[in-house]
């Protein structure tokens, strides 16, 4: 398939700029994979389209405020660092904003010396490797001090409270950018669910820039993914095992999960207990070893998220979905309305 495939006309205005009030009040559409057929309903709803036995698959990663605004320590110049990857205790591979301040040995300052920063190499690509120095505990709590959750290119407004580019489940510190089909959820809304008999498990996967990386190929099955880390937990492997052994249903909340889900059983042809790194492209053709259904937003034209989507759906339906998301006037990609697919 060619990667115009999956082009679709979205007017500007419904790309959602700013969360909803209430996280569960975001419009729901709803496909039948099998037959195509579509329903409207709302978020907070999610309850009545699920059965007691199905287990929703959470990605509790935690966006770090990656963005750091500094200036360089010898010259006083502006520089901005965009973390993408923890590679010790001290050192990260970044993104850095104007490159040619950022050569080795370069030292920089960040919050008034709250964070300093080092330019140790430049990697393949453009990006640097640094080493940090802090105050405080540990780098993590100096970063919540002095820097910035990054949000997508797409999203021009201000963020009023850093806390809405969060699930409420959000725990492990990694990811660059949120699995925002989980911002829906409330606090309520998981305890309503979990009442009736509705399962929730996690897996952390970390969401790299390179989700947002465009497909430059014109064949799909040309392009490559990048890499990003995950983490299945026994638990998790254990509780949905048994939900498949029971004729329950898995169902991914993002993407993200799903895409752990899956690696893991292309690697070891059944869901275990597993970390490592994936750069799994499901797109139509690949094979679902895991998953009987998922919640996800409505993503980018021509992206490797609208592939997937389609490749679990099918591709004329989840086309057919966005045609009609678009004409009911539904809100588009990080903090846009959901589908659930099942």
């Amino acid at each position: 398939m060619k990667t115009s495939d999956f082009y679709y006309e979205l007017p500007p205005e419904l790309i959602a700029q700013t969360p909803l009030e209430q996280r569960d009040q975001s419009r729901l559409l709803v496909m039948d994979r099998e037959t195509g057929t579509l329903r409207h309903s709302r978020f907070c709803r999610l309850g009545a389209l699920l059965r007691p036995g199905d287990l929703l698959v959470l990605n509790d990663t935690r966006v770090l405020p990656a963005r750091l605004l500094g200036s360089r320590e010898q010259t006083g110049g502006f520089i901005e660092f965009l973390l993408l990857e923890q590679r010790t205790g001290t050192d990260w591979e970044i993104l850095v904003r104007p490159g040619k301040r950022a050569k080795p040995g370069a030292r920089f300052v960040f919050g008034g010396g709250v964070l300093r920063g080092e330019i140790l190499e430049v990697l393949e690509g453009g990006n640097r490797l640094a080493r940090f120095q802090w105050e405080g505990e540990s780098f993590f709590s100096a970063l919540e001090r002095v820097g910035e959750v990054p949000l997508p290119h797409y999203i021009t407004q201000p963020l009023g409270e850093a806390q809405r580019y969060q699930t409420v489940y959000a725990r492990h510190n990694g990811s660059a950018a949120a699995p925002t089909a989980g911002l829906h959820f409330t606090p309520e809304l998981l305890r309503q669910l979990e009442g009736q008999g509705v399962q929730t498990a996690t897996v952390t996967l970390h969401v790299g820039l390179g989700t947002f990386r465009p497909v430059k190929a014109e064949d799909i099955a040309q392009h490559k993914m990048h890499a990003e880390r995950y983490t299945l937990p026994p638990a998790t492997a254990d509780k949905i095992n048994r939900v498949k052994a029971a004729g329950g249903r898995v169902i991914a909340v993002g993407t993200t999960s799903c895409r752990t889900l899956e690696s893991v059983a292309q690697k070891h042809g059944g869901v275990v207990a597993d970390t490592g790194t994936t750069d799994i492209f499901l797109y139509p053709g690949r094979e679902f070893r895991v998953l009987d259904g998922l919640i996800t937003n409505f993503h980018l034209p021509e992206s490797t998220l609208i592939m997937l989507v389609a490749a679990f759906a099918g591709y004329a339906n989840t086309m057919a979905c966005y045609r009609e998301a678009v004409e009911k006037r539904y809100r588009f990609y990080s903090f846009g309305d959901a589908m659930l697919i099942l």
